[in-house]
């Protein structure tokens, strides 16, 4: 399969680094856009996204932006949840199979606070370092404040991380980004977990 990567500029559009409820949908409306007038010099009309059933059960206001402009989910088309494409992916012997799922770097920065290069950077270069120590599975460093920082994991990581010399590790190279403090999630990882300070309001356009 021929692959093209085009790079985008996110930061550089007028709305986006305001961090508002409704970034997704800035984002995907810009990203989208670009998707359709490169397959279109290539003769092709139909895109594609990964979209499956599970992702309507969260905050996602980029669908908006795929509805609109006529973006396709075969996968969500076809009824398949997260568990079903893990499945069908183990019997095709694919090597992701069980990759943890990811999502943006500003899934990790509250909504309204404004969107920086250095804060991405940094946010990238922790988890970065989590996953150095042997942290793989799913693993978040949401954004506090300028200095502070919440790590969402799962139970196995969350003992791990707890330990007095894994602490201590964290601490000190969190530190060398720029975060004097540091908070464990006792809760875990949860997706979209930034979205529960969402209004019932901000919610309908999601």
């Amino acid at each position: 399969v021929r692959h093209l990567v085009l790079e985008t500029l996110d930061l550089d559009l007028p709305e986006f680094p305001a961090n508002t409820p409704e970034r997704c949908y800035i984002c995907k409306k810009y990203r989208f856009e670009l998707l359709f007038e490169e397959i279109r010099r290539h003769g092709f009309t139909l895109l594609a996204d990964g979209e499956n059933l599970d992702d309507l059960d969260d905050f996602r206001p980029g669908r908006r932006a795929c509805r609109e402009l006529g973006v396709r989910s075969p996968l969500r088309e076809a009824g398949l949840t997260k568990a079903d494409i893990r499945e069908l992916s183990r019997r095709l012997h694919l090597p992701t199979w069980n990759r943890p799922s990811s999502a943006c770097l500003v899934s990790r920065i509250p909504y309204h606070t404004p969107v920086t290069a250095e804060h991405l950077r940094r946010i990238d270069g922790a988890e970065a370092f989590l996953r150095s120590l042997g942290i793989t599975d799913q693993v978040r460093v949401r954004r506090v404040d300028d200095t502070s920082v919440r790590i969402e994991t799962d139970p196995a990581a969350i003992r791990k991380l707890a330990e007095p010399e894994t602490r201590e590790k964290v601490v000190r190279h969190f530190a060398g980004l720029g975060i004097r403090s540091v908070a464990l999630d006792l809760a875990g990882y949860r997706t979209g977990s930034l979205n529960d300070a969402l209004s019932p309001e901000e919610r309908k356009n999601g």
